[in-house]
């Protein structure tokens, strides 16, 4: 997912916030259900962050364009361990363009149920979308 950094997601000297890497890689795993035409949820259960572990490598500044890549690491009945990196594809303050990692996170998901906020078995079509069927 490609996105471009705004003055809402940076600091006054138009560096990202830390926290916005972890709110761009979120929104890449549910537009990844959304470009399935599906809801990252259904009635009975959804996914909840267990553990992450994030490095920043490099900052993104304003007006930079920037790519979420998720790549599931191992999957569980319950849970799937995702890897997600960001990448600076376009930086604003050269005018060029770039592949350059500045972001990665290790992230454990936990599929629950709502009403019982037990771990619930990840739905079949969930999984497709995950593993990018």
């Amino acid at each position: 997912m490609k996105i471009r950094v705004y003055y809402e997601d940076t600091d006054c000297g138009g560096i990202v916030y830390h926290t916005a890497y972890i709110r761009y890689c979120e929104r890449a795993r549910s537009e990844a259900f959304f470009a399935a035409e599906t809801d990252p949820q259904t009635n009975t259960g959804g996914f909840v962050v267990r553990s992450l572990n994030a490095d920043f490598i490099d900052s993104a500044m304003l007006g930079d364009i920037i790519e979420v890549r998720n790549k599931p690491l191992k999957i569980k009945n319950v849970s799937i361990l995702l890897q997600q990196e960001i990448y600076k594809i376009f930086d604003n303050t050269n005018k060029s363009p770039c592949n350059t990692k500045i972001f990665q996170m290790i992230v454990k998901l936990g599929y629950i149920d709502f009403t019982t906020h037990h771990p619930s078995v990840i739905p079949k079509k969930f999984l497709e979308i995950i593993n990018g069927k």
